[in-house]
């Protein structure tokens, strides 16, 4: 039989009443709004399994301790402080207070890393295995780190066919004096070489199909300014 415990508090006392609970292992299950029909006040009633009062319940007969934290007699416009900071599974309950009564739950933190709420022990009622948890979390990683690379390569090799294309330029051209100095010819080839490193690390990070378009738009356009020129 599950033991169902509840202690009203006041919105001032919540978090401190959430961050007890955290420091004693409680794992947070769900929260949710009702509107009070006779006065229109709002009630927030946050559940909670209290792992250390399930170890015990455990021993005894099998079963766990549900906690309840209720917040009652809240008026629409009063700031509620979100406890997302110490469950950030709460987010989605909280913002569907928000969103289907209009309260004003403040300061939610989400941070979810690519997955939803996950934890770290197998009992009770986990969400994933520390085994999967940490595969997960690796498999980003080597994820992360590989997009890194390909982009930083992509980066390089347009800076080393931009500054070869204008070291081939500067060659043709340093008989006429009219082309100007050396320097000012160096100048102008780091600056291409530049802006055409960052317009393939941006290409790079575009989705494939986008960059392809805007490479064929990039070609056509040089095309025609060729035209252009030799006309």
């Amino acid at each position: 039989m599950q033991k169902a415990i509840y202690t009203t508090v006041g919105i001032d006392e919540l978090l401190s009443h959430a961050q007890a609970l955290k420091g004693v292992g409680a794992r947070f299950v769900q929260m949710h709004a009702e509107r009070n029909v006779d006065d229109g006040s709002y009630r927030l009633v946050y559940t909670f399994i209290n792992v250390r009062a399930a170890q015990e319940h455990i021993a005894q007969d099998g079963s766990y301790a549900i906690e309840n934290l209720v917040v009652e007699g809240i008026d629409q416009y009063q700031e509620i402080p979100s406890i997302s900071s110490y469950y950030p599974a709460v987010f989605p309950f909280e913002n569907e207070a928000h969103d289907l009564f209009g309260l004003a739950i403040t300061d939610m933190q989400v941070d979810f890393k690519g997955f939803f709420y996950q934890v770290s022990t197998a009992e009770p009622m986990s969400v994933i295995t520390p085994e999967v948890k940490a595969a997960r979390e690796k498999a980003m990683k080597v994820r992360a780190a590989a997009e890194a690379k390909a982009r930083k390569a992509a980066a390089e090799k347009a800076a080393a066919a931009a500054a070869a294309a204008g070291d081939a330029a500067g060659a043709a051209a340093q008989p006429d004096a009219a082309a100007g100095s050396d320097a000012q010819h160096d100048e102008a080839a780091a600056k291409a070489a530049l802006k055409a490193a960052e317009l393939e690390a941006k290409l790079a990070a575009m989705d494939p199909e986008k960059a392809a378009k805007v490479r064929a738009a990039l070609a056509a356009k040089a095309a025609r300014d060729k035209q252009k020129k030799e006309a």
